[in-house]
């Protein structure tokens, strides 16, 4: 038996999300499907290092899985690889240690999110951006991220449709928002993200940019643990997993 672990980049726009689910195209679908392939009909179980939902990308999710093909010649990447649909990509795909877990054993994870801020839209970025043509106050949007850096009790900024079990405690090491041409890049690099973090995070930062909030209301926010408090969850087509970090 081999374990086998892969970084996979996908473009979620025609997926349902991540994992498998009765009804709608998954990524975990795509790729079991291909080991099946490969395994001549036998089911192989994929474990990802996290769940994307539907309209969801990942430029670097992480997953693993075991094998009873046993080849040290064995090319798991281009195997793999000639049999995804053009909008997965197998980035690597190599053996590893019998005790590595994609999602157990990761240490840090970064998301970014990507926020088109001109008055017209873009055809071709609609995939993968939200566009935000309203006038934004760039200074207090950063400051915003600041204050959201540090071990906090997330609540606020969990979706209530959560079936999480445990505390909403998480740490985030770094948030940033950095303007790129004609966009905000949000980068956020945690401990864990909580259901829907990242993007409710980024609506209550626009709200925050557009002075339907404040940047003082951030702490109430944290403080009261309550959904309602915080801003609306922006659009899934945004966001990217881009990395998950195991050192």
């Amino acid at each position: 038996m081999v374990r086998v672990a892969c970084v996979v980049s996908y473009d979620g726009t025609h997926f349902s999300g991540f994992q498998v689910q009765p009804n709608g195209r998954t990524v975990q679908e795509v790729i079991e499907r291909a080991l099946k392939k490969i395994h001549k009909g036998e089911e192989i179980r994929l474990h990802p290092s996290g769940r994307t939902d539907a309209g969801v990308h990942a430029r670097g999710q992480v997953l693993h899985f075991d094998s009873n093909l046993d080849n040290p010649n064995m090319n798991w990447r281009k195997a793999l690889q000639s049999l995804m649909p053009d909008d997965v990509v197998i980035q690597r795909a190599e053996p590893v240690s019998d005790d590595f877990h994609s999602r157990y054993n990761s240490k840090k994870k970064e998301y970014r999110y990507r926020v088109l801020h001109r008055d017209i839209p873009d055809v071709f970025r609609r995939g993968v951006t939200f566009h935000y043509p309203y006038k934004l106050n760039i200074e207090a949007i950063q400051e915003a991220c600041a204050i959201v850096e540090g071990t906090h009790d997330f609540t606020s900024f969990c979706s209530k449709k959560t079936t999480m079990k445990g505390d909403c405690v998480r740490t985030l090491y770094s948030v940033r928002c950095e303007v790129v041409d004609d966009e905000l890049i949000f980068t956020f690099i945690g401990n864990g993200f909580l259901y829907n973090m990242v993007r409710i995070l980024v609506g209550t930062f626009l709200e925050i940019g557009s002075g339907k909030k404040q940047v003082s209301d951030l702490n109430k926010i944290l403080e009261t643990r309550d959904r309602d408090m915080a801003g609306k969850t922006a659009p899934p087509q945004g966001l990217f997993l881009w990395n998950v970090d195991y050192l």
